[in-house]
């Protein structure tokens, strides 16, 4: 590698350079040289500070993971035979996880002879959704899993599928 394309520190390029002139550069100014596309004929070679590039790259990095966005799938449990006011606290519990933008499952427990009323849990269930359309919305459908029947509600709303539009027919009345 006899000549490399130069990029000085304030991203001027510089030209076609010999590589001890484009070293000899580096030295004087007090940057590293960096190889940026080995591939290029000549290779592209530029002036920077590799730490502070590094740190920079690393602060880029982490400001990524920070802003890219972790759901978690979060867990409520209830009975059939839920009081008023545990309702209205559980169900402030799933309106808040949606609002954060989590998943939230919503477990019925059944105990007992509870189980030969399932569709008192199906009813529960539809209430909580009724109760947090516009929210949330219903990803998994009511489904019994032993003792337990389970929905999970995902933050927004539903994708609404096209309105079918109904013609009537004007003949007919």
């Amino acid at each position: 590698m006899r000549q490399v394309r130069l990029i000085d520190e304030n991203g001027t390029q510089v030209g076609i350079v010999d590589t001890r002139e484009a070293l000899q550069m580096a030295r004087e100014r007090e940057y590293d040289l960096v190889l940026v596309s080995p591939t290029a004929v000549p290779p592209v070679a530029r002036l920077l500070d590799y730490g502070k590039w590094r740190y920079e790259q690393q602060q880029a990095e982490k400001e990524a993971r920070k802003k890219a966005k972790r759901t978690e799938v979060k867990s409520i449990k209830l009975r059939p035979k839920i009081d008023t006011h545990d309702y209205n606290v559980k169900v402030g519990h799933v309106r808040r996880f949606l609002e954060e933008g989590h998943k939230v499952k919503i477990t019925i427990m059944f105990r007992g002879r509870e189980m030969a009323h399932p569709e008192l849990g199906y009813k529960l269930l539809e209430r909580v959704a009724k109760d947090l359309e516009g929210i949330g919305f219903v990803e998994m459908r009511p489904e019994m899993l032993g003792r337990d029947m389970n929905m999970v509600m995902a933050p927004g709303s539903k994708p609404s599928p096209q309105p079918q539009t109904q013609v009537s027919n004007p003949h007919s009345g």
